[in-house]
């Protein structure tokens, strides 16, 4: 399986009241790695190829530790499970300052065509690059 590493500093506007990243951004961290991880396999969000885009139909997040302002974070991203026509991209985000895993989860997609507004199969190549074991 392909694994891609993509980079996030928390700004100001992940900030809650708590002085720490809000419960909400951890999946504008998952969403950013997953732009950057198919933008690295030749693919967007909306460009799957052949009008095929991609559309989010389920989100887990597991928060392991606080994160801060200024925090760079490291998210490992890959394909973990293809089941038919739904798959799951799964991340792992660490800490980078002290390496401590701060954030988990998954997101469960389904490629979608627009033009016959209906979900459709995961093109072949993008199989092929993300190869599931």
């Amino acid at each position: 399986m392909k694994k891609i590493l993509s980079e996030y500093k928390v700004s100001i506007g992940d900030i809650n009241y708590g002085g720490h990243m809000g419960n909400d951004k951890a999946l504008q961290v998952f969403h950013d790695a997953r732009i950057n991880y198919l933008e690295q396999l030749g693919y967007s969000e909306l460009n799957m190829g052949n009008n095929i885009v991609i559309i989010v139909v389920e989100a887990n997040v597991k928060y392991k530790k606080e994160v801060f302002l200024h925090d760079i974070l490291e998210t490992e991203v890959w394909v973990s499970k293809i089941d038919g026509l739904k798959w799951t991209i799964s991340y792992d985000t660490k800490r980078k300052n002290d390496d401590k895993i701060v954030l988990t989860g998954s997101t469960v997609m389904f490629c979608y065509d627009y033009k016959y507004k209906k979900i459709t199969k995961i093109p072949e190549d993008f199989l092929a690059k993300v190869s599931v074991e």
